[in-house]
């Protein structure tokens, strides 16, 4: 019978196939899996109104919870996936994108919020700190493959895929102090009198200490036991187990947020210090496969949910401004604060431009908005917000996915062309990454 429960079941499945062979098939052209999931959640709620409403208004938490496991998930991968070493010169290239990109994205959008949408402060900082950074899960298409297990010392990530994510890694964690700062606002007021001590004192200092050392703490923990215990049962890189990633981010992210500190943060520095134990061990690759699949699962699901609000009239409110703000966002304003950030900085002219550009919004988003929205005082504008961004990480989708494989392709053979012109090496394959 053709009943909602035997849709879903069968939908579910042909998803999860698709998820595992899409991204294979289109390498090449300019599409992109999230852009598929997208459209087939529009296409499904709209052609089968028994389907479940999917309003993000009005299943907050769910979205809450299903954003945050993924994001999470998404962070642990890309933390473990990194085979550079930890440095200030070596990852000169992220503290730029962070320390100069991010913040400028922020002041960009809540200056266009202000003048251009009407929003009051406390909003128009919402949005900007919630879409400011780079997305670890639909970015994935533009960052590092699995961890490398050559010893050599070489590095093995282009500095394009290595910004991407580490940035992503980390700018999920260092946008919550102004989420947090966007709540104060909306509850406190504009005076900074009324809320700078606490919001500094706790969301600022405490909140990024404790996610940072927990992190750390946890992933020398359990670096050390993956890979030193005395008891071989306990040793669990000889055993390929690599259910152990999901254990990893669950106890980095739960005892942080236990303590009251950014857990976003804790599991990617978790990732990293794992990763920089026994660098050259084939485990990271099972753990990394682990998480990957288990994140492109979970990215399927929200995809089809974001569509199917789309599709049921989650954008109904927007209007022309909403439209040019939007793209002014993703078109100019993450691509000049990037091209600022990087100035001066070790990539070239090429390298900069990517970088800028592929900003992708994503699930990092939906997850600060409704956060927010359980915590702050935004009267009346729930709608609106999850119109607004919703449209954002729908336009990156479609943007960023059209133009992801031409133009990392391009990047490749260029960088290839010039590795062979420097070694002379001309039995080099095409698309061999250098």
């Amino acid at each position: 019978m053709f009943e909602a429960p035997n849709i879903l079941f069968a939908a579910a499945g042909i998803a999860v196939f698709t998820a595992a062979v899409l991204p294979k098939l289109l390498r090449n052209v300019p599409f992109s899996m999230p852009m598929v999931f997208l459209g087939a959640g529009m296409a499904a709620f709209a052609l089968i109104p028994t389907l479940p409403d999917p309003d993000p208004v009005a299943h907050g938490d769910f979205v809450l919870h299903l954003a945050e496991v993924c994001v999470i998930i998404s962070l642990m991968g890309a933390g473990l996936a990194l085979d550079r070493p930890v440095g200030r010169r070596l990852w000169s290239t992220t503290w730029r994108l962070l320390g100069i990109a991010m913040p400028l994205c922020i002041i960009g959008l809540t200056l266009l919020g202000l003048w251009f949408l009407g929003l009051g402060l406390g909003a128009a900082l919402l949005v900007a700190s919630s879409l400011a950074p780079t997305d670890p899960v639909l970015a994935s298409e533009v960052q590092v493959g699995e961890p490398a297990d050559a010893d050599d010392g070489t590095e093995k990530e282009d500095e394009v895929r290595f910004g991407l994510t580490s940035e992503a890694g980390l700018n999920d964690g260092l946008a919550f102090p102004f989420v947090y700062l966007a709540i104060a606002i909306s509850i406190a007021g504009s005076s900074p009198s009324a809320w700078f001590p606490g919001w500094f004192g706790v969301d600022v200092l405490w909140r990024l200490a404790v996610g940072l050392l927990l992190g750390f703490l946890t992933g020398k923990a359990l670096a050390r036991l993956f890979f030193s215990a005395r008891a071989d049962s306990l040793r669990l890189s000889n055993h390929s187990e690599g259910f152990v990633a999901l254990a990893a981010t669950f106890l980095a992210y739960g005892v942080t947020e236990m303590m009251e500190g950014y857990g976003f943060i804790a599991v990617f520095v978790c990732a990293v210090t794992i990763r920089a134990a026994e660098r050259t061990h084939g485990y990271h690759r099972i753990l990394h496969s682990y998480v990957q699949q288990l994140e492109r699962l979970l990215t399927v699901v929200i995809l089809v949910l974001l569509g199917g609000a789309i599709a049921r009239g989650l954008l109904d409110g927007i209007g022309w401004a909403e439209l040019l703000v939007a793209l002014a966002f993703l078109l100019v304003v993450r691509p000049v604060a990037g091209w600022l950030g990087l100035l001066g900085g070790k990539t070239g002219p090429r390298e900069r431009i990517a970088l800028s550009f592929f900003g992708i919004r994503g699930i990092g988003s939906l997850y600060y908005l409704s956060f927010a929205l359980g915590k702050g005082q935004f009267a009346g504008q729930a709608e609106w917000l999850w119109a607004f961004v919703g449209l954002v990480v729908a336009l990156s989708i479609v943007i960023h996915g059209a133009t992801t494989s031409p133009l990392m392709n391009r990047l490749d053979r260029l960088r290839v062309r010039k590795a062979r012109a420097v070694s002379g090496d001309e039995g080099m394959a095409p698309n061999t990454p250098v």
